[in-house]
């Protein structure tokens, strides 16, 4: 009988982690964990004490930092694929999964499964001739070398591949490999592992080559199993059941999708909304229950493009997925930064990204040129963002790959800034309050279009004090809204008084608050 040996990456929840290596060893399957190395170090110390005495577990033997569309999170992958293969010689496939994958069948069906077809299971579509890649650069994955992260270092990323295009640097795909491209969630053979386990220790000209490809894991093991293992023991598609809405993201499934789950002819599902307790109980029983009798009708995919279709054109009779996550979710904080001065909250940005992990984005909702990640249109515009402003919030968290995220704001914004503050998630609020010369204000003037080039001084030092009052209303508007979670910082205070205000609005300790504090240019015009 087949016995699977899970490969697991994740980086956040520890709980839920255990769980599901509990869950997944109790039948007598087995688990290797890759926990990336960016988390909490007690988080790790919390999953080593709770799951090392069992024998079914395995760890990376190294730990790296990973990041989106690198290569880290194929080199992750080895170590707990290696990890795996050596602590467990029973077993028969490896399956990768991620923290928010679930069974949506029993043990005892997906090992029969297993056992019935000996092949490996992993999308592989030919890289040049396939539709695989709807958007973004394609070809320039391969032919240019990335060295920079296009999410963390967008600028760095694409002025590199600009130079490497106007100097002409492409490069060779290895001559023997036919790259492919495919979903990272697969199941494949112990055969299969062990050959592409020999074929990274003999083949370095294609290591080389992938490391510094973008999104490796869309294309390294599904080239080298195309390549080491015959087509008519591949089958091209992957047991991990998951559906994109619109805007390119992966949807997530709630407590009422759990008939409809287990109908599909797939052994797991992503991505399980945190909030389904319901359904991750009913799902966490069902694997270890045995004489269960599923009826495949295989009708997911095509019963969410004819609801989504049907509320396009206001006929909708079921709600769309997207519209059950129009909030951003309660396990999620969201920390907004109200400035009228932006740079002065851009600088400030700056610094506690430079000293705390946390995802920020600038003025989004009012900067068209703001650097955002391509999220299938959603972000083109200012008018765009600010209608589907929960759903964008929301893909910003996905992309990042974060439940906490730094925003900034306009104080003029209020009406965003308080449905933000009525979501159920975890909001908090900073306001930045600057001081406004009246060089700033005439400034501001012409920027805004409410002087040109041709008004007078006299009229400008009629307008500045009127503009003075504006700025002042819209924070006192703010402010008599009596948030919760509100703090203030001032241009005013002393660097002691403002870092204990950016204490609680982070979350950090006195000491990295006050050195972010300190910048002697923070307020600075």
């Amino acid at each position: 009988m087949s016995r699977i040996a899970f490969i697991l990456l994740c980086h956040k929840d520890p709980k839920a982690i255990i769980d599901q290596a509990e869950r997944l060893t109790a039948v007598g399957d087995y688990i290797s964990i890759h926990f990336d190395a960016r988390a909490k170090p007690e988080h790790f110390a919390m999953i080593k004490e709770a799951l090392g005495p069992n024998p079914n577990v395995a760890f990376a033997k190294k730990r790296i930092k990973c990041g989106w569309g690198e290569w880290s999170l194929v080199e992750a992958s080895l170590y707990a694929v290696e990890a795996a293969t050596e602590a467990f010689p029973r077993a028969t496939h490896f399956y990768m999964l991620s923290g928010d994958c679930m069974s949506v069948k029993t043990a005892e069906y997906a090992h029969e499964f297993l056992d019935s077809n000996d092949c490996d299971f992993i999308e592989s579509f030919d890289f040049f001739s396939s539709d695989w890649i709807k958007t973004g650069i394609k070809e320039e994955r391969l032919i240019y070398r990335h060295w920079f992260n296009e999410r963390n270092s967008k600028w760095l990323f694409y002025k590199s591949l600009e130079w490497q295009q106007r100097l002409g640097l492409t490069r060779e795909i290895p001559h023997d490999i036919d790259v492919q491209i495919g979903s990272q969630w697969w199941c494949l053979r112990r055969e299969t592992v062990e050959a592409i386990l020999d074929f990274t220790k003999q083949r370095k000209d294609v290591m080389r080559f992938f490391r510094t490809t973008w999104i490796p894991d869309e294309t390294f093991f599904q080239t080298l199993v195309r390549h080491l293992v015959p087509a008519k023991e591949i089958e091209t598609r992957t047991l991990t059941f998951l559906m994109f809405n619109d805007y390119g993201m992966p949807v997530n499934f709630y407590n009422d999708h759990y008939d409809m789950l287990l109908a599909q002819n797939f052994l797991f599902a992503r991505k399980i909304s945190p909030e389904a307790k319901e359904l991750r109980a009913r799902l966490g029983e069902l694997w270890a229950t045995e004489d269960v009798e599923f009826r495949i009708s295989d009708e997911g995919r095509n019963l969410y493009k004819f609801l989504a279709g049907r509320g396009r054109v206001g006929r909708r009779f079921a709600p769309r997925f997207w519209e059950a996550e129009a909030t951003l979710g309660r396990h999620r904080e969201l920390l907004i930064m109200v400035c009228k001065k932006w740079h002065v909250a851009k600088r400030l940005l700056d610094q506690i990204k430079q000293r705390v992990d946390i995802a920020g984005v600038e003025y989004l909702f009012e900067e068209e040129g703001t650097p955002l990640p391509d999220l299938g249109g959603i972000q083109s515009s200012l008018d765009k963002r600010a209608r589907h402003r929960r759903v964008l919030v929301r893909m910003l968290y996905e992309v990042y790959e974060t439940d906490k995220m730094i925003l900034c704001m306009d104080p003029s914004n209020l009406d965003l800034l308080q449905d933000f503050m009525s979501d159920r998630s975890t909001t908090r609020v900073l306001e930045i309050d600057c001081s406004f010369s009246d060089e700033y204000l005439a400034g501001h003037a012409k920027r805004t279009g409410l002087a040109g080039d041709h008004t007078t001084d006299e009229q400008l030092e009629r307008l500045v004090p009127t503009l003075r009052n504006d700025l002042h209303h819209e924070l006192d508007r703010i402010r008599d809204k009596e948030y919760e979670n509100y703090e203030r910082i001032s241009e005013e205070a002393s660097p002691e008084e403002n870092a204990e205000a950016l204490e609680r609005f982070l979350e950090v300790d006195g000491d990295t608050a006050l050195e972010i504090m300190q910048i002697h240019y923070l307020f600075s015009d």
